[in-house]
Protein backbone atom coordinates (compact mmCIF):
# COMPACT_ATOMS: atom_id res chain seq x y z
CA UNK A 1 0.00 0.00 0.00
CA UNK A 2 0.87 3.57 -1.16
CA UNK A 3 2.27 5.81 1.76
CA UNK A 4 0.28 9.21 2.62
CA UNK A 5 3.53 11.23 2.06
CA UNK A 6 4.22 12.79 -1.44
CA UNK A 7 5.88 10.67 -3.98
CA UNK A 8 8.80 12.96 -5.43
CA UNK A 9 8.11 11.19 -9.01
CA UNK A 10 4.70 12.08 -9.22
CA UNK A 11 4.92 15.52 -9.38
CA UNK A 12 1.48 17.61 -10.21
CA UNK A 13 -0.43 14.12 -10.36
CA UNK A 14 -2.97 14.55 -7.63
CA UNK A 15 -2.33 12.86 -4.55
CA UNK A 16 -6.32 12.33 -3.31
CA UNK A 17 -9.54 13.37 -3.75
CA UNK A 18 -11.90 13.39 -0.32
CA UNK A 19 -15.95 13.45 -1.19
CA UNK A 20 -18.74 14.32 1.46
CA UNK A 21 -21.48 11.90 1.23
CA UNK A 22 -25.17 11.91 2.76
CA UNK A 23 -25.15 8.11 2.92
CA UNK A 24 -22.21 6.65 3.63
CA UNK A 25 -23.27 3.00 3.07
CA UNK A 26 -25.37 3.50 0.19
CA UNK A 27 -22.47 5.57 -1.71
CA UNK A 28 -19.82 2.88 -0.62
CA UNK A 29 -21.65 0.32 -2.89
CA UNK A 30 -21.45 3.07 -5.85
CA UNK A 31 -17.87 3.96 -5.27
CA UNK A 32 -16.42 0.86 -4.61
CA UNK A 33 -17.68 -0.79 -8.05
CA UNK A 34 -16.76 2.58 -9.88
CA UNK A 35 -13.08 2.88 -8.42
CA UNK A 36 -12.69 -1.17 -8.88
CA UNK A 37 -13.49 -1.03 -12.54
CA UNK A 38 -11.14 1.82 -13.01
CA UNK A 39 -8.18 -0.23 -11.56
CA UNK A 40 -8.59 1.24 -7.58
CA UNK A 41 -8.30 -1.12 -4.42
CA UNK A 42 -9.14 -0.76 -0.97
CA UNK A 43 -7.34 1.64 0.98
CA UNK A 44 -8.45 2.61 4.47
CA UNK A 45 -12.13 1.72 6.37
CA UNK A 46 -13.08 3.72 9.19
CA UNK A 47 -16.30 4.58 11.03
CA UNK A 48 -17.52 7.38 8.27
CA UNK A 49 -15.51 6.99 5.64
CA UNK A 50 -13.16 4.46 3.53
CA UNK A 51 -11.12 5.18 0.49
CA UNK A 52 -9.42 3.45 -2.18
CA UNK A 53 -6.41 3.85 -4.42
CA UNK A 54 -4.55 3.83 -7.54
CA UNK A 55 -1.19 4.03 -7.81
CA UNK A 56 0.19 7.36 -6.05
CA UNK A 57 -3.72 8.71 -5.80
CA UNK A 58 -6.49 7.54 -3.84
CA UNK A 59 -10.42 8.85 -3.59
CA UNK A 60 -12.39 8.56 0.18
CA UNK A 61 -15.76 9.10 1.30
CA UNK A 62 -16.66 10.72 3.91
CA UNK A 63 -19.95 10.89 5.76
CA UNK A 64 -21.48 14.66 5.69
CA UNK A 65 -22.25 16.13 8.79
CA UNK A 66 -24.41 19.51 9.84
CA UNK A 67 -26.55 20.72 7.56
CA UNK A 68 -24.63 20.69 4.62
CA UNK A 69 -26.06 21.89 0.93
CA UNK A 70 -27.02 19.04 -1.68
CA UNK A 71 -23.91 19.03 -4.45
CA UNK A 72 -24.54 21.45 -7.33
CA UNK A 73 -21.96 21.30 -9.75
CA UNK A 74 -22.74 24.27 -11.42
CA UNK A 75 -21.88 26.63 -8.02
CA UNK A 76 -18.49 27.34 -7.37
CA UNK A 77 -16.56 24.63 -6.20
CA UNK A 78 -16.24 21.34 -7.85
CA UNK A 79 -18.13 20.36 -11.60
CA UNK A 80 -16.85 17.02 -12.19
CA UNK A 81 -14.26 14.28 -11.99
CA UNK A 82 -12.82 12.46 -14.69
CA UNK A 83 -10.96 9.20 -14.96
CA UNK A 84 -9.07 7.68 -17.66
CA UNK A 85 -10.32 4.24 -19.07
CA UNK A 86 -8.15 2.00 -20.59
CA UNK A 87 -10.47 0.66 -23.84
CA UNK A 88 -13.36 2.27 -25.29
CA UNK A 89 -14.67 -1.12 -24.48
CA UNK A 90 -14.39 -0.49 -20.57
CA UNK A 91 -16.43 2.65 -21.24
CA UNK A 92 -19.10 0.92 -23.31
CA UNK A 93 -18.91 -1.99 -19.87
CA UNK A 94 -19.28 1.29 -17.52
CA UNK A 95 -22.06 3.07 -19.85
CA UNK A 96 -24.23 -0.55 -19.12
CA UNK A 97 -23.59 -0.99 -16.00
CA UNK A 98 -24.75 2.65 -15.05
CA UNK A 99 -28.11 2.06 -17.07
CA UNK A 100 -28.85 -1.02 -14.95
CA UNK A 101 -28.05 0.80 -11.50
CA UNK A 102 -30.69 2.40 -9.44
CA UNK A 103 -28.00 5.09 -8.10
CA UNK A 104 -26.46 6.09 -11.31
CA UNK A 105 -27.61 7.64 -14.30
CA UNK A 106 -26.17 8.01 -17.98
CA UNK A 107 -26.11 11.68 -18.74
CA UNK A 108 -26.12 13.24 -22.30
CA UNK A 109 -27.32 9.94 -23.22
CA UNK A 110 -28.90 11.66 -26.93
CA UNK A 111 -24.74 12.21 -27.36
CA UNK A 112 -23.53 9.26 -25.52
CA UNK A 113 -20.69 8.52 -26.06
CA UNK A 114 -19.61 11.69 -28.14
CA UNK A 115 -20.72 14.56 -25.00
CA UNK A 116 -17.85 15.93 -24.81
CA UNK A 117 -16.44 15.41 -28.05
CA UNK A 118 -14.05 12.38 -27.01
CA UNK A 119 -15.23 8.93 -26.24
CA UNK A 120 -16.34 9.19 -22.84
CA UNK A 121 -19.28 8.11 -20.16
CA UNK A 122 -20.76 10.82 -18.39
CA UNK A 123 -22.61 9.86 -15.33
CA UNK A 124 -23.98 11.07 -11.72
CA UNK A 125 -22.90 9.28 -8.33
CA UNK A 126 -25.86 8.96 -5.67
CA UNK A 127 -24.95 12.58 -4.79
CA UNK A 128 -25.39 13.80 -8.36
CA UNK A 129 -21.68 14.44 -8.43
CA UNK A 130 -20.88 14.33 -12.22
CA UNK A 131 -18.50 11.78 -13.25
CA UNK A 132 -16.52 10.63 -16.34
CA UNK A 133 -14.99 7.85 -17.84
CA UNK A 134 -12.66 9.22 -21.12
CA UNK A 135 -11.51 6.18 -23.31
CA UNK A 136 -8.45 6.44 -25.58
CA UNK A 137 -7.97 6.78 -29.00
CA UNK A 138 -8.78 4.03 -31.21
CA UNK A 139 -5.25 2.35 -32.48
CA UNK A 140 -4.39 2.56 -35.73
CA UNK A 141 -3.67 -1.38 -37.89
CA UNK A 142 -0.58 -2.24 -38.09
Amino acid sequence: MAPDHADPDSLGQLHHVELSVSDLEASIDFWEWWLTELGYEPKNEWDGGRSWINGPTYVGIVEATGDTPAFDGRAPGLNHLAFHADTRERVDYLTECVRTRTDSTVLYEDQHPYAGGYYALYCESPEGIKLEAIGPEPREET
